[in-house]
């Protein structure tokens, strides 16, 4: 059972989807959500330290400040519409340790729900995403910066590779595959570094034990990488939401990532749980 979400909120004039996305969750599980947003501190280069005005430190930590609580203004009137349990969150963090920060305390939640990084956007996000996939102990879902819906789970895709956190991602998974209308589960044919034969079927008998509705597909990597293959089957049946093991490692403060979980990240288009 999902009891208690929390949210990373995004910063920004409109905030991104990433609240309201799991606000709706909240809503179809009853559950408590904590809406964290980081007052960062001000950004001083330190060829500047000592050189930098004051005045000019001051004004960009009203920034911060003032960006933070924009965040949490939009959090407590989406919870109001809906009637969840919200407890709004301000929490001080300087960028480099906000991955970090936002990474243990979803350790106390059963689901943590992080923005899809933008190319272009804040590295700070790019952070919290990966410290929290890899360091939270607990799964995540990436919301992508183009959603517009609330949870929808008409038709879900399970990536599926044999592995122990793809294992770990269908367990995590349970309570919203259980009210999913269709599953498919899918195996990339031909992935590097994967047994030839991936026993798909036994995944899919495991999910039919549990009363689902659910379908295996095996489809072949073809010449695009096994990320591109995902995210094109999710399209071609019109997936509303994904589940896959989120791959790869941290080294001191940079994550990197495995090839199919990177271009999830970067290219996809509908909200994904991974658990790592």
């Amino acid at each position: 059972m999902i009891k208690d979400i929390v949210v990373n909120l995004q910063l920004g004039e409109d905030g991104g989807p990433a609240g309201d996305y799991a606000i709706s969750l909240a809503s179809m599980f009853e559950a408590h959500i904590a809406g964290i947003a980081f007052v960062y501190d001000a950004i001083i280069p330190v060829s500047a330290v000592g050189y930098v005005p004051q005045e000019v430190i001051d004004v960009q930590q009203r920034d911060n400040e003032a960006a933070a609580k924009a965040a949490i203004s939009r959090f407590n009137a989406a919870v109001m519409r809906t009637g969840v349990l919200a407890e709004p969150l301000l929490l001080g963090s300087d960028y480099a340790d906000a991955g970090r920060r936002f990474g243990r305390l979803a350790r106390y939640f059963d689901l943590a729900v992080v923005g899809q990084p933008k190319a272009d956007g804040s590295p700070v996000e790019a952070m919290i995403a990966e410290s929290t996939l890899f360091g939270a102990g607990r799964p995540v879902i990436m919301v992508p910066y183009v959603q517009k819906a609330p949870v929808k789970l008409d038709q879900v895709m399970v990536c599926w590779d044999g592995g122990g956190s793809a294992a770990r991602a269908v367990g995590d998974a349970m309570p919203l595959l259980k009210r999913a209308r269709k599953i498919e589960v899918v195996v990339v044919a031909g992935e590097r570094g994967k047994p030839a034969e991936v026993e798909v079927a036994d995944i899919g008998r495991h999910l039919a034990r549990h009363a689902l509705n659910v379908a295996v597909e095996r489809i072949p990597a073809g010449d695009v990488e096994v990320g591109e293959a995902l995210l094109s089957r999710a399209a071609d049946v019109g997936a509303d939401f994904m589940v896959m093991g989120g791959y790869g490692h941290s080294r001191l403060r940079e994550f990197v990532l495995g090839g199919a979980t990177r271009s999830i990240l970067r290219s996809m288009t509908v909200p994904v749980l991974m658990s790592h």
